[in-house]
């Protein structure tokens, strides 16, 4: 059985610059049979309904600005599966979570960019399910949870998001030494209560977490943990780390 990861996406710029990430997720990657194909939530497609795209060759969109030429040049043109996409949004529905299909969806940066490091082949299907953000971790909990027996096919689970996301507040210039403890505190928080199973505290961070609304000032960015953590099983530490003094890299296994 496949495990559900959580990743951390970083800045756009990790596709051209990796850091420590890239040879993490390299490695993760390595260490995983192939699968038959991912099936991904991405921070950076909020909705109001739950959508799942099922293009066949869906688009690499550059969805950001203000970065060197080089980045809007990478491509990622993994296939979509238009049949994997249909029994996606029929196990959620089957679930109480109602789903259409969008056949328009191109891959956003939090798609691509962390596949670009783990696939760079860009041979395996991917089928992207969108981020009702404004329905809170409870709803990506059971989003995981109806979507957790694809693990036994063989496909591989991911949420991409942030540990944490406040761009306001990064020091473009820091190096990976250097912390800001408000963020590491957080972390750390999330850490010891994913290590508890303490799911109660885990719904309600923003009122329980040190420093929740300074790490996330807008929600979207953490919840695809939920998504990870409701479709795995035990809870691993892949990598720690942080870039630019407070966002924060680490990956997390469940399985």
């Amino acid at each position: 059985m496949f495990p559900s990861l959580f990743i951390s996406h970083g800045s756009p710029m990790l596709a051209l610059e990796p850091g420590a990430s890239g040879p993490a997720l390299a490695r993760l990657a390595a260490e995983l049979p192939k699968p038959k194909a991912i099936v991904i939530v991405s921070a950076h497609w909020e909705s109001h309904e739950l959508l799942v795209s099922s293009h066949a060759q869906p688009e690499t969109w550059h969805d950001f600005g203000g970065f060197p030429r080089a980045l809007f040049e990478v491509q990622y043109p993994a296939p979509g599966d238009p049949q994997l996409a249909a029994e996606v949004a029929d196990l959620l529905t089957a679930n109480n979570l109602p789903a259409r299909l969008d056949p328009q969806r191109p891959f956003d940066h939090g798609v691509w960019v962390p596949l670009s490091l783990m696939y760079p082949q860009a041979d395996i299907p991917v089928v992207q399910v969108s981020l009702p953000s404004r329905a809170g971790p409870a709803l990506q909990t059971r989003v995981g949870r109806a979507l957790a027996s694809l693990r036994d096919q063989g496909i591989l689970l991911i949420g991409s998001g942030s540990i944490t996301h406040n761009l306001r507040e990064l020091d473009w210039h820091a190096g990976p030494e250097s912390v800001e403890p408000w963020a590491r505190d957080f972390r750390d928080w999330v850490i010891e209560k994913l290590a508890a199973g303490d799911e109660a505290a885990l719904h309600d961070y923003r009122q329980q977490a040190p420093n929740a609304v300074r790490s996330h000032p807008s929600d979207e960015h953490l919840l695809p943990l939920y998504f990870a953590r409701g479709a795995g099983g035990e809870f691993s530490v892949e990598h720690k780390g942080f870039t630019m003094g407070a966002l924060g890299m680490d990956i997390y296994r469940f399985g």
